[in-house]
């Protein structure tokens, strides 16, 4: 492969500025949209306690999706490189924001509780092992304070 950087970019638009202005806390809107090159845009809110819209993604939740989709793709693909056979893979994912002893509000854990569903039983020691091996290796869990917490499940087909 080589590279040494690679970049990503994204756009942050808030949306229906005319429906409040910030001068009142209550009533400004918290929509805004997301746009990546040549993707499709992504409306979001914020979190509902946080006076948002419930019926689009929030900023938390794309957090945590953001970490269990990277230690997905990198657990298929070092499955791969092993030899072990996925046939299906889900992740219900939860994130944790709590205030710390500073008073500060952080996203302090995810838990990842990935289903794996492999072909052969004799892969299921290797198959655990990946999920730590993965977590070491996921670009977006090397780049965050929050402690990501693995609970895995290997099934058998």
């Amino acid at each position: 492969m080589g590279y040494e950087v690679d970049y990503f970019h994204a756009r942050i638009e808030w949306l229906e500025s005319d429906e409040g202005t910030t001068l009142d806390y209550g009533t400004y809107s918290r929509k805004h949209q997301m746009k990546c090159p040549e993707k499709t845009e992504i409306v979001m809110s914020a979190a509902p306690q946080y006076k948002g819209d419930a019926s689009f993604h929030n900023p938390e939740e794309l957090f945590t999706a953001s970490i269990a989709s990277c230690q997905m793709l990198t657990y298929l693909a070092l499955a791969a490189f092993s030899q072990v056979e996925v046939l299906a893979y889900t992740d219900d994912a939860e994130g944790v924001l709590k205030v710390d002893s500073r008073k500060k509000r952080w996203l302090t854990q995810v838990i990842l509780r990935p289903k794996i569903l492999i072909t052969k039983e004799s892969d299921v020691e290797k198959a655990l092992s990946l999920v730590e091996r993965a977590h070491k290796q996921c670009f977006i869990a090397s780049s965050v304070n929050t402690e990501i917490i693995n609970k895995p499940e290997i099934l058998i087909a």
